[in-house]
């Protein structure tokens, strides 16, 4: 079930991609967004393709991996599939299909659809190849010109870590509360929808009581160790900006460029 969840965990070894700076990889993993948002045709998505084959490749990770991300959103792929589908703004010279399906309904659906994938599955390159640390770490250093004006750049990166942290756990915790509820009878598989949302009731309530206990654990733990936010607070490992991120970045911002020609031209 849950097992095959792989957004936010990290996947251990020694590659090109994971000794990237954390910092160019998350400026990377923005281009690497808006690169798919500005293509408007199969031609730029292609090149997103690639340029992910290709990370997936030079970071060492199972494209298996990678791929499984995809599994935790399936539906909402395949809700905003039929939803363009069904409703697409049919245009005087469309070809029907049947019904109110259109082949240029059908190319746009598909087009959307694959936009989403492409997007979780970049995302995941990133988790996958960033210890959560090494995530804080970046993200407080870019957020860290917003500190001058009082923003808590420290805690809020603190908390987009630990809610990364937590994803493997609770799904972990999950699965073991679905097995156990089977293990007495419990039923999950059978039934209309409604049934199956209230047969759901009995794994959110130990659900939500291990997270509140696991979070005053972790806040007891903190404070412990005299934990105090930013404040006079140090960097065992320094971040620095090495060759490899320059050739990273200009990959990159080529990728950024064939899309907008492809745009243009296409």
């Amino acid at each position: 079930m849950l097992q095959d969840l792989t957004f936010g965990q990290y996947y251990p070894t020694t590659s090109l991609v994971h000794k990237l700076d954390p910092r160019t990889k998350l400026l990377l993993l923005i281009a690497y967004i808006t690169s798919i948002f500005v293509a408007d045709n199969f031609y730029g998505l292609a090149a997103a393709l690639l340029f992910l084959l290709i990370a997936v490749a030079f970071s060492a990770v199972p494209f298996w991996s990678v791929l499984k991300s995809v599994k935790s959103i399936l539906f909402l792929v395949l809700f905003t599939f039929l939803l363009n589908l069904l409703f697409y703004a049919k245009k005087e010279g469309d070809t029907t299909l049947f019904w109110r399906i259109t082949v240029e309904g059908l190319l746009s659906a598909t087009f959307l659809a694959s936009r989403l994938i492409l997007l979780v599955m970049g995302s995941s390159v990133l988790t996958l190849t960033t210890t959560p640390v090494s995530l804080t770490d970046g993200i407080e250093s870019l957020l860290k010109p917003l500190s001058y004006v009082k923003f808590p750049v420290h805690e809020l990166a603190l908390i987009m870590s630990i809610a990364l942290r937590f994803i493997p756990t609770l799904a972990e915790e999950t699965d073991r509360i679905i097995r156990a509820q089977k293990a007495r009878g419990g039923d999950f598989d059978t039934g209309n929808f409604f049934k199956r949302i209230k047969a759901l009731i009995p794994i959110l309530i130990p659900l939500l009581v291990g997270a509140f206990r696991r979070a005053d654990e972790l806040g007891n733990a903190m404070d412990a160790r005299c934990y105090s936010g930013s404040r006079n607070r140090t960097k065992y490992k320094k971040l620095k900006f090495t060759f490899r991120d320059l050739l990273a970045t200009l990959f990159t911002a080529a990728l950024v460029a064939g899309v907008v020609l492809l745009k243009i031209f296409f």
